[in-house]
């Protein structure tokens, strides 16, 4: 059989443009500024060497048929750590959710679970030059992977650590990569006026659970914004992701779980940071928090 040649740079580029253009239409983004961000990082920098396992039909994972990068560029799950099922998460999603958050240039991001780094470098195009993006990862290897990944990202610096509890400066967006039970108390003490947190709220089968049908009952994404020492919050998203370390406790874990139940997450209008709202203007209460409709 005759082999085919690998594609030149300028074509890597046209099939780099072709997925923005495709992933951002998926997930019906209109800012250009999200699409040129993911036209102009190589996916595969941050992923090692090929083939590569694709997660497909949320079942198994399937390697690539060669190690050419043009693969990469679908809308697809790719394995970092396979075994552990340890993600590049879905481009489309994290598309959506960026565009959510809304990062402007010379802006501090925060990202939470920062993996290879893939996203965190979408992150350091969309703040530029004048901002920067601080990238925190709990697995030390990944950790590792990560900081020589961003290398060539000055305005990036890898921590590596437990993001709900390590130290970093404040944030106008922290975006947490992860399923928490409760929102960290750092994400909120240093998010700044103005500031978006992006906050996925899974329960324990939010990533286990071989029925994907049902995702929407066990996890979900909401945008939390900072007025003064107001937070609002909506629900954007549902979700199925990698458990956060740190972030996990079993009160809050029965209080979501209970809450989903309902199908009322859509409500939510605010976050509170105490657990005396009244339980019938809650959707989820549990020790110190809420999220609340009114």
């Amino acid at each position: 059989m005759e082999s085919v040649l690998p594609m030149t740079p300028d074509e890597m580029k046209i099939v780099r443009r072709a997925y923005a253009k495709q992933i951002t239409a998926a997930a019906r983004v209109a800012d250009e500024r999200v699409e040129t961000a993911f036209a102009e990082v190589p996916r595969e920098d941050f992923l090692g060497p090929g083939p590569w396992p694709i997660f497909r039909m949320r079942k198994a994972y399937v390697p690539t048929p060669a190690a050419d990068p043009v693969y990469l560029y679908t809308d697809d799950v790719v394995g970092i750590v396979p075994e552990r099922h340890i993600n590049n998460g879905q481009p489309s999603l994290h598309a959506f959710l960026l565009s959510q958050a809304a990062p402007r240039a010379g802006e501090h991001i925060v990202h939470v679970g920062a993996g290879a780094g893939y996203y965190s470098a979408i992150m350091a195009k969309l703040v530029g030059a004048s901002g920067k993006v601080t990238a925190i990862e709990f697995e030390p290897e990944l950790a590792a992977r990560a900081k020589a990944n961003l290398a060539p990202y000055p305005n990036v610096s890898v921590v590596p650590g437990d993001g709900s509890s390590v130290a970093f400066d404040t944030a106008d967006v922290i975006y947490v990569n992860a399923g928490a039970t409760r929102p960290a108390n750092i994400w909120l003490d240093r998010l700044n006026n103005g500031g978006r947190l992006i906050l996925p709220l899974t329960t324990d089968l939010g990533f286990t659970s071989s029925n994907w049908s049902n995702m929407h009952l066990r996890g979900a994404v909401f945008l939390v914004m900072r007025r003064g020492e107001e937070f609002h919050a909506q629900w954007i998203s549902p979700v199925a992701i990698f458990p956060c370390e740190g972030m996990r406790d079993e009160e809050s874990e029965k209080a979501l779980a209970a809450a989903f139940e309902s199908g009322e997450h859509k409500r939510v209008t605010r976050l509170y940071r105490t657990d005396e709202v009244p339980v019938e203007q809650c959707w989820v209460r549990a020790p110190g928090w809420c999220l609340a409709y009114a």
